[in-house]
């Protein structure tokens, strides 16, 4: 916008301009869009979006995995990646992560008696406490006899007896407990063969309601056979010298998780970082079901055909929308320079190749114009939607600011002398 302000083109006039060109952009990029959507091309986003991320080695695995956990959760062309849990744990290499129909919780059973593996689990999910509640109030209790503080040690057992029965009644073999197990109710649990597990965070409960499909329970007197889930297995294995449960087998589980494997913790958070973008973008496709090619094509498509469209607007507004134009080249001309190739040629390259498709873009990795679409390199079309939206409200907001005022030194350090700027007190 700077050259047109400087040629005394209005703001204002400059605004409509770049509105007009967004508008005309998202036009385009409907016309481009590929909307024939299926798992390939579902693969190929999710390796695109992680090409350059520290996971080239694996991307073609984590893609697969990360394309399965969407279209697990996937519920009527919608998609809560909440509902997709990524546990991540270093000591092994990337290829060895895997997809749970599951869930995976970071804890271990509360009782070593209790068994390590259930087969055909009946799980109970409860937020309250298994122990002893306390008064609400201070309370004091006065014994004169011995066997009235039995009496009061055997009615406190019974209370957490009572709790543990209320379970195993049910029908329950394991429990994931939101609050607190004390020892008596472990032992209890034990006895009964009940795999245990206390303090579970409450998205990891709410996560295991959604794939093993049982009710959250905050009173035991209410926990019936109907509340409880089921899984296939449910497992405590030792991963890198650390328990953790494995919920797995979960028919038609509509929460999965994404176990992450890495030889480092940095690692772990690198891989971790690209498989978050890459169900973000996956998740967008399948909801939206568009996608553009990428490797800067759509930017050379969109700046090329709203240049024909400046040639139709009278005024100064067509400065505006060439301007506009412009801008998008940036998007490949950075590419370029971000793969070491000469970004003027790329350029040059690119404008020429779009005379016979609007796929051609270019492949980093030759250096040499290509077709994205063949080469699989997909994006999805709400990114680069978002990405015009977002930056011509960004630059027509800029434009309407008259002045920005920016200082944090004195008068002294501008040069002015304070005994001059009238009845102002000193800064202090």
């Amino acid at each position: 916008s700077e050259g047109l302000l400087d040629s005394d083109i209005h703001p204002t006039i400059i605004a409509m301009g770049y509105r007009k060109a967004a508008e005309k952009a998202q036009e385009i990029l409907d016309e481009i869009a590929i909307d024939d959507i299926d798992s390939e091309t579902l693969l190929k986003v999710a390796m695109t979006a992680m090409t350059g991320k520290g996971t080239e080695a694996a991307r073609e695995p984590l893609a697969k995995l990360i394309v399965e956990a969407v279209e697990a959760v996937e519920e009527d062309g919608e998609v809560d990646i909440d509902n997709i849990k990524i546990e991540k744990k270093d000591g092994a290499v990337v290829e060895e992560s895997t997809l749970v129909e599951g869930v995976i919780v970071d804890k271990e059973r509360v009782h070593p008696g209790m068994p390590s593996e259930i087969k055909d689990a009946k799980i109970a999910l409860v937020n309250t406490p298994l122990e002893v509640k306390e008064t609400e109030m201070d309370a004091e209790i006065t014994i004169t006899d011995p066997a009235q503080m039995q009496a009061f040690i055997e009615q406190e057992e019974k209370m957490v007896k009572d709790m543990v029965d209320k379970i195993v009644d049910a029908g329950a073999n394991v429990l994931f407990a939101q609050k607190g197990i004390d020892d008596l109710a472990q032992h209890y649990l034990s006895k009964a063969g009940v795999l245990a597990v206390r303090r579970v965070k409450k998205s990891d409960i709410e996560k295991l309601s959604r794939a093993t499909g049982a009710n959250v329970i905050t009173n035991l007197d209410d926990l019936t056979a109907e509340d409880l889930g089921v899984a296939g297995t449910v497992e405590e294995r030792k991963i890198s010298g650390e328990e953790m449960i494995f919920v797995e087998e979960c028919s038609g589980a509509k929460s999965v998780t994404l176990f992450v494997r890495g030889s480092t913790k940095h690692i772990v958070a690198e891989i971790v970082r690209a498989i978050e973008d890459a169900i973000g973008v996956v998740a967008a496709t399948v909801e939206d079901d568009k996608v553009v090619a990428g490797g800067g094509a759509p930017e050379i498509a969109m700046a090329k055909k709203l240049k024909d469209y400046a040639e139709s607007i009278s005024g100064r507004e067509q400065l505006a929308v060439n301007a506009f134009a412009e801008a998008l080249e940036i998007v490949p001309k950075t590419l370029a320079e971000n793969a070491g190739l000469d970004s003027i040629d790329s350029l040059v390259d690119l404008r020429a190749a779009q005379e016979d498709s609007h796929y051609m873009g270019l492949d980093v990795f030759t250096g040499e114009v290509a077709d994205m679409k063949e080469a699989g390199v997909i994006e999805p079309k709400r990114v680069k939607k978002q990405a015009i939206q977002s930056a011509s409200e960004a630059a027509e907001m800029i434009l309407r600011i008259d002045d920005v005022i920016a200082s944090t030194r004195g008068p002294e350090d501008m040069g002015m002398d304070p005994s001059a700027m009238g009845g102002m007190p000193p800064m202090m």
